[in-house]
């Protein structure tokens, strides 16, 4: 039922779930990995590169090393999978990636933006293959910014493929060494070393204004065809190295394109219009926001908010991200006046860390190869804001596809259990209805009766009353206190 629901929300929104007979035909004629020697490329195979990503994840786009300095500086180096070298401009493969522009990953299936033989093997850089690779290197200082940087080409090999759950647990002392670290010669105090500048360098964006938002997110657990959990996806120390790092790297690459007068697809997050209200929703908890937009205040705010109540806060960040806004992206010439991303508190930012899952990556990609080959600009700036304006809309509409599935999965696992009460707390309060968000299980669904007085944050009983997978509608009644009690 998910999967045909997910395939339905697709192609209702324009999206090809399938590969068309064109992508099949140019992918049977590509038979092997691009050959290491061609284009010419620096040796890095002998570094201590290690992958760290989702259990699940096969289309591995970054590997990430890091190498102590003198006066304790530390140079970061990010491997980019070379996505290029195999994905030709303008051919079936490329003109697919650019109509979905991004992998769909749905609780029924995930719909790759690549053919897998591709996102998963050739240009993945998958354990001990030699692999292409576009390299990002920066030097962190000793307080978290980001100073000197290069891109170039490179081959690198993968030592171990490690997953953010089984690294956080061990940095944190509440688990074993993962498997596989033990094997590689320092590898081990190269993650520690990764771990420590991650930390420093979250430090310093966040004294700059980056918002420490945090939202709760499940993904329904199958087996088979049936429902049978939500998992709460958290952060940890693992997630906040490969975050800080891509943070860095999506500036380096921005610049570096700038600075060699190449035009670039970014990342951008305006000024929130609705400050206002982001200033009543302080208020609200006895903090005083100035009237003007400041990412440092709202942050200090944030900070304080998470320490006095944690359980609500998922709820207090949803409220904040939805008044923010949501991203899009922009083409920007060289030399121009950066907008800005307001949540990360940066000025430039790109996207170049998954081209094998996100178009924009891809395009960056192309950019950055020419520019360090000295060769055309591949991209005009009107055809960047073309591109720029289709990866916004097509992005809404696979977020719709995600969503809408993901509501569906959680409709089937309450489905058994109307009737049942619930602890929840109101997660949007508006003329377009009242939202609650459930605190056993990580659901949400809409409030359709006993709507007076509650606002956005409060806490509140309900009952659910009726589910509907097809539509991914889950409803709830709000239920006495003394029932509840009893």
């Amino acid at each position: 039922m998910l999967l045909t629901m997910a395939r339905s929300a697709m192609a209702e929104r324009g999206l090809l779930p399938d590969f068309p007979p064109a992508v099949l035909a140019e992918l049977r004629q590509i038979q092997a990995a691009p050959s290491p020697q061609n284009p010419p490329a620096g040796d890095l195979t002998d570094l201590l590169w290690s992958s760290i990503d989702n259990d699940d994840s096969r289309d591995l786009d970054q590997l990430t090393v890091a190498e102590a300095m003198a006066g304790d500086e530390v140079t970061v180096l990010v491997a980019i999978a070379d996505v290029e070298a195999l994905v030709e401009h303008g051919a079936a493969i490329d003109e697919h990636a650019r109509h979905n522009t991004q992998s769909v990953y749905t609780a029924a299936k995930t719909f790759p933006m690549l053919p897998e033989q591709l996102s998963t093997d050739m240009t993945s850089l998958n354990p001990g293959e030699e692999r292409l690779a576009v390299v990002a290197e920066f030097v962190v200082a000793p307080d978290g910014s980001v100073g000197k940087a290069d891109v170039y080409p490179a081959r690198v090999r993968n030592q171990v493929k490690l997953t953010y759950d089984g690294v956080a647990q061990w940095l944190d002392g509440n688990g074993p060494i993962p498997q596989g670290i033990p094997a590689v010669e320092g590898l081990a105090e190269n993650l520690r070393l990764q771990d420590s500048v991650a930390q420093r360098m979250k430090g310093f964006r966040r004294a700059q204004g980056a918002l420490s938002l945090e939202t709760v997110e499940a993904r329904p657990v199958l087996s088979g065809d049936a429902v049978t959990s939500l998992r709460v996806e958290e952060r940890n120390r693992a997630k906040e190295i490969v975050e800080n790092f891509m943070v860095a790297v999506n500036g380096v690459t921005a610049r570096y394109l700038d600075a060699r007068g190449f035009p670039s697809i970014r990342r951008v997050v305006h000024t929130p219009k609705r400050w206002d209200r982001i200033v009543a929703i302080a208020a609200e908890h006895k903090v005083r926001l100035p009237a003007e937009p400041d990412s440092e205040s709202l942050e200090e705010f944030l900070v304080g908010a998470k320490v006095a109540d944690p359980v609500r806060f998922p709820d207090l960040s949803l409220a904040v991200i939805k008044l923010l806004g949501a991203g899009e992206y922009v083409a920007e010439a060289p030399g121009a006046e950066a907008t800005g991303h307001f949540g990360l508190a940066v000025r430039d930012y790109g996207h170049s860390t998954a081209p094998n899952r996100r178009y924009t990556d891809l395009v960056t990609q192309r950019l950055l190869k020419a520019a360090i080959q000295g060769a055309a600009v591949p991209y005009s700036l009107e055809e960047l804001e073309g591109l720029a304006a289709h990866c916004t809309k097509t992005e809404d509409a696979v977020n719709k596809v995600e969503r809408q599935v993901a509501k569906a999965a959680a409709a089937l696992l309450l489905q058994p259990r109307i009737g049942e009460r619930f602890d929840a707390l109101v997660t949007g309060a508006s003329g377009k209805g009242t939202w609650v968000r459930l605190l056993q299980v990580p659901v949400e669904g809409r409030l359709t009766t006993g709507l007076g007085g509650l606002d956005v944050g409060d806490r509140v009983a309900v009952e659910l009353l009726s589910v509907d997978a097809k539509r991914g509608h889950i409803d709830f009644g709000r239920a006495d206190q003394q029932a509840l009690e009893e």
